[in-house]
């Protein structure tokens, strides 16, 4: 039998909701790729982005730019233009996004087998 888990082995400091994207957190992730090589408007965003909604996506910058991972810098322009950039704390996201990369390469099939394998159970 294992050893029961010590209750107070997550910090109550550090809760989840204080993380800035949970695991499975689809977009965050990936505006931080978008941003990796310089500031991007909203609409150049949509483009790699095309399958998240014109909502969610500017929730996702919003939570974001409330994060410190993003800047978001409104020029004084007809029409308006705006753009965001990665913060240092956003370009520091690369090591962790990239170790997930990585991990997904691995073990993609595998978890896509066990989801077909789960699914088909419950047929």
């Amino acid at each position: 039998m294992s050893e029961p888990l010590d209750p107070e082995m997550f910090d109550p400091m550090c809760p989840s909701s204080a993380m800035p994207f949970q695991i499975g957190d689809k977009w965050t992730g990936m505006v931080v790729l978008c941003l990796r090589d310089g500031p991007r408007r909203f609409s150049e965003l949509r483009v790699p982005l095309r399958n998240i909604t014109p909502k969610v996506l500017t929730q996702t910058l919003r939570a974001m730019e409330r994060d410190g991972l993003v800047t978001r810098t409104a020029y004084d322009e007809n029409p308006p233009r705006v753009e965001y950039e990665l913060t240092p704390l956003g370009h520091s996201l690369f090591p962790l996004i990239e170790a997930a990369r990585t991990w997904s390469r691995e073990h993609l099939p595998a978890l896509l087998r066990a989801r077909h394998a789960h699914a088909a159970g419950r047929d």
